[in-house]
């Protein structure tokens, strides 16, 4: 059982970016930054199968259109598992689009889109995965915006088997980031920032193919069997109905041959 208050220097790498990400303030903050010639990442030095992660961002403000700050769960190989948050940047004073979207064996096409109830620019904010066996629960500042339930008994694949890292980029997708690709990035206000800091993770570390957690499931495990009581659900509804641009389960064009499964329940 993994539970830690970050130091950034001991729970991630930089993997690219050539000096563009940043541990600041004794591991207390990290950045990323953007420019023309490239953008920049980290990864966790930790694996984990189930988990529960809370991380503070602070995404690029103004003109943020063409850019993209990923932030996600993802496992190796080409039947990869991966769990996304993505910020769409946008121009100034059009809001930020929060993508989200879960693998299962390498096969994704699972999009929800909103709009936030705050600008994400101005401060922290606080993004969670709270990933087990039984649902995936997108959260934002404590209140669900997703859940995406364990429906293996009706065929549908679910993230169980393969231990996923955490990872996190900024990087320009200005070919489909902002209103799909029309607007492109303005390399005048580079470079762009994102900053993280307050990291935890209540979380099941992979090591070698054994469970930090074991077999034992007690209450400092609670989030291991966590689901949304009667005020989430209804803070969950609050966010569909006021928030949510885009739901795949919604977009009949895509699936002329009938929705996936899980749609009939959501």
């Amino acid at each position: 059982m993994v539970s830690s208050a970050s130091n950034f220097y001991n729970d991630f790498d930089i993997t690219w970016g050539d000096g563009r990400a940043k541990i600041l303030n004794n591991g207390q903050l990290l950045t990323l930054s953007l420019d023309q010639a490239s953008g920049s990442g980290f990864q966790s030095r930790n694996e984990y199968l189930f988990a529960k992660i809370d991380m503070q961002l602070k995404v690029v403000p103004g003109n943020s259109a063409g850019t993209v700050t990923a932030y996600y769960l993802k496992s190796n190989g080409s039947t990869w598992d991966e769990i996304d948050f993505d910020f769409l940047g946008n121009l100034s004073g059009d809001p930020y689009i929060l993508h989200t979207n879960v693998f299962s064996q390498g096969k994704g096409n699972r999009e929800q889109q909103f709009y936030l109830w705050f600008d994400p620019t101005a401060d922290f904010h606080t993004y969670t995965i709270l990933w087990n066996p039984q649902r995936i629960i997108f959260s934002v500042d404590g209140t669900p915006i997703r859940e995406f339930k364990n429906l293996e008994s009706m065929g549908v694949p679910y993230p169980k088997n393969q231990p996923m890292r955490i990872y996190s980029s900024l990087w320009n997708a200005d070919d489909w980031a902002t209103r799909g690709g029309l607007v492109k990035t303005d390399w005048s206000k580079a470079p762009f920032t994102a900053s993280y800091r307050n990291f935890n993770a209540n979380a099941c570390a992979w090591s070698n193919g054994v469970s930090s957690c074991g077999t034992s499931n007690s209450m400092t495990n609670s989030w291991l069997s966590e689901e949304l009581d009667s005020t989430s659900q209804e803070r969950l509804q609050w966010v569909r109905k006021n928030y949510m641009i885009y739901n795949y389960c919604t977009d009949a064009n895509r699936f002329p041959q009938g929705f996936p499964p899980e749609c009939n329940l959501s």
